[in-house]
């Protein structure tokens, strides 16, 4: 090509009637001279031909880039670049299989690969489950089934019922034929149980968050959305696809955030969202204070409690009842007469129906309007088919049930407690928190994932191994979920097992942590001591001390749900 070119310059028309400042300058824009030289008579000939040549032999160097990823691959021969394609280019097509095996293999080289194992729940034994085959039996410790409720009687009973005489399936969307008394029947259960005017309730809660964040910033002109820098991906995806401006605070921190706010006006709309319970570090956050922040810099509050629902609060709606314990176990169902909740001040709450509650589902509740607002406006409402009448009818007798009992959750709690003390006693990191999430930090991927499957072949204990890109790289940990069914006997198991697969592997201890300078207060000699949400006499208080207007009470059906009436 160079010779080539240098024999053009003295006949080439377009080189003798271009200044030479300007071909240099040209030269000195990437791609300029190319596409100049494409439209030669002489030149453009040999370009394409030069790069159908190197197209070529990339389309037929298949072995780096197609050949199955695994560990005998060299990285350096994996490597994939893309090749650049020309409209009028007739050369092979983009090499689809060696892109995803090039992707596939970069997981299996940095440790994230996952893998899923075959373990199936006993619904009459859990927390209990068998592997592929019904003798090979071990038990679970990181359900988010929190409270054991895949196997009430209760939510199974009216399932069946509602199966039997309704059949397995939705028909349709809720606006062709999904909808029915047992949607109108849960969404008034959910509204009640918030204490909200509305609810809605979707396929399940990363459908909610999603619709919900992307339709309000679609909708609101120039809406700001402020994230929690570790909210779930669900959310993240909703306000990536709501194509709002949006800014990322500093998790929990109110002083980031305030600063973040007090950049717009105050007429400018705004969004604040995060989680009451983050699971992956079990951290609560500060709602009472966003809530203040809110109204000061005139914002709206989108409150996740996704890993609250069913486990916080007299009656199970999360954390923001929880924060007012004592008005709401002394009112019931009903309003805290004289008060203004910090519920009431939550403009938007999202939950599911697949966690504590046990069955599966998603909601969001609020205000009527709002509500009214997202069933009218948003696709993943809309045109996603409608949950089953049969789950529905048992995510109303699920959220009935533990609303009008206290002993599973405090049941939860305790075994919480007797775990993280133990596991702690013994030097085993857990990270602290004041939540049900007991997350014990190993430090890589290859590490985790080996604990992970020493516990299960070893012991018969199933805890998954959590890595990128559910926390950060350096941050892998096993997290356990202890739920009411685990008790002293199966706790005691867990932590010898634990504390034996850390010898084994050599595991850093809160000792080695703190040599190393501490890793998410783990091993840091000055971090606050933090108390669990649950007080002590929170954990003292029985059925008995419930308003009895929770038992099998009567709640209307909700307008919104159907379309309301103008």
């Amino acid at each position: 090509m160079e010779s080539l070119t240098k024999a053009s310059m003295s006949v080439c028309p377009f080189v003798k009637s271009t200044s030479t400042q300007a071909l240099r300058q040209m030269s000195q824009t990437s791609g300029a001279l190319a596409r100049q030289a494409r439209h030669c008579p002489i030149v453009g000939g040999a370009v394409r031909a030069k790069a159908k040549e190197i197209r070529r032999s990339y389309s037929s160097a298949t072995k780096p880039a197609r050949a199955t990823a695994s560990t005998t691959i060299a990285p350096k021969a994996m490597k994939f670049i893309p090749p650049q394609f020309n409209a009028n280019d007739d050369s092979g097509a983009f090499d689809y299989n060696g892109y995803l095996n090039h992707e596939l293999h970069k997981k299996r080289q940095d440790k994230s690969y996952r893998f899923f194992n075959n373990i199936n729940r006993l619904a009459e034994e859990f927390p209990k489950a068998h592997r592929a085959h019904e003798h090979d039996k071990v038990t679970v410790w990181c359900s988010n089934d929190y409270l054991g409720m895949g196997k009430n009687e209760n939510t199974l009973k009216e399932m069946k019922r509602v199966l039997d005489k309704y059949g397995s399936g939705a028909g349709g969307t809720r606006n062709i034929a999904g909808h029915n008394a047992h949607a109108i029947k849960l969404e008034s259960e959910l509204a009640a149980l918030h204490k909200h005017e509305a609810a809605l309730v979707f396929s399940s809660c990363f459908v909610a968050n999603d619709a919900v964040l992307s339709l309000l910033g679609q909708k609101i002109k120039d809406l700001v959305i402020f994230s929690d820098e570790l909210n779930h991906a669900s959310m993240i995806q909703g306000i990536r696809n709501s194509r709002a401006a949006k800014e990322i605070f500093k998790h929990n921190n109110l002083q980031d955030l305030e600063s973040k706010l007090a950049k717009y006006p105050k007429s400018t709309p705004k969004l604040i969202a995060f989680e009451s319970v983050y699971s992956m570090c079990g951290s609560i956050s500060p709602i009472e204070a966003i809530c203040d922040l809110a109204e000061k810099y005139g914002a709206l509050t989108f409150l996740d409690e996704v890993h609250a629902v069913g486990m916080y609060g007299p009656h199970g709606a999360g954390v923001a009842e929880h924060l007012d314990f004592e008005a709401h176990l002394k009112s019931g169902i009903k309003n805290p007469e004289h008060l203004t909740t910090v519920m009431s001040r939550v403009d938007m709450v999202t939950g599911t129906l697949g966690k504590a509650y046990g069955v599966v589902g998603g909601y969001v509740t609020g205000k009527t309007n709002m509500i009214d607002w997202f069933r009218s406006y948003a696709p993943g409402f809309i045109f996603t088919t409608s949950l089953p009448p049969a789950i529905m009818a048992g995510c109303s007798a699920s959220i009935r049930y533990q609303r009008s009992t206290l002993k599973d959750r405090i049941g939860q709690q305790k075994n919480t407690r007797y775990v993280k003390n133990n596991l702690t006693e013994l030097g085993i990191p857990v990270i602290s928190n004041p939540s049900h999430i007991v997350p014990v930090l190993v430090g890589n991927a290859a590490d985790a994932k080996r604990a992970s499957d020493l516990l299960l072949e070893k012991h018969n204990i199933y805890v998954q191994a959590i890595n990128f890109p559910t926390v950060p790289i350096g941050q892998e940990r096993l997290r356990i979920t202890p739920t009411p069914g685990h008790g002293e006997q199966l706790s005691n198991q867990l932590i010898e097992a634990v504390d034996s697969v850390f010898n084994q592997l050599g595991l850093n201890r809160i000792n080695d942590w703190r040599k190393q300078g501490g890793l998410l207060g783990v091993g840091v000699d000055d971090a606050p001591k933090i108390e669990h949400i649950w007080t002590d006499k929170q954990l003292s208080l029985t059925d008995a001390d419930l308003n009895p207007n929770v038992v099998d009470p009567e709640i209307n059906p909700l307008d919104v749900s159907s379309g309301v009436n103008a």
